[in-house]
């Protein structure tokens, strides 16, 4: 699937958890599915925990949030 197919499926609406990113058509914020893959979730942990998830889904999740980081400046300490 290519790049901008993934991005389709990530949402932000201000009348859907406060206009955080989602899955479309879900409740389910970009936030959890990197969290709980930082926590050692598995692809296949996720679609068991949200069955309406497939593994699209959880591959935009993780390239909406890589495409956000990208576009931060850093700063040295």
């Amino acid at each position: 699937m290519t790049e901008k197919k993934l991005l389709k499926r990530i949402i932000i609406d201000p009348k859907i958890m406060l206009g955080k990113p989602v899955i479309k058509g879900t409740r389910l914020t970009v936030e959890i599915i990197v969290e709980k893959i930082a926590y050692g979730e598995t692809i296949e942990d996720l679609k068991k925990d949200y069955p309406f998830l497939t593994e699209d889904d959880i591959k935009a999740a993780l390239l909406y949030a890589a495409k956000l980081l990208s576009h931060e400046e850093v700063y040295a300490a």
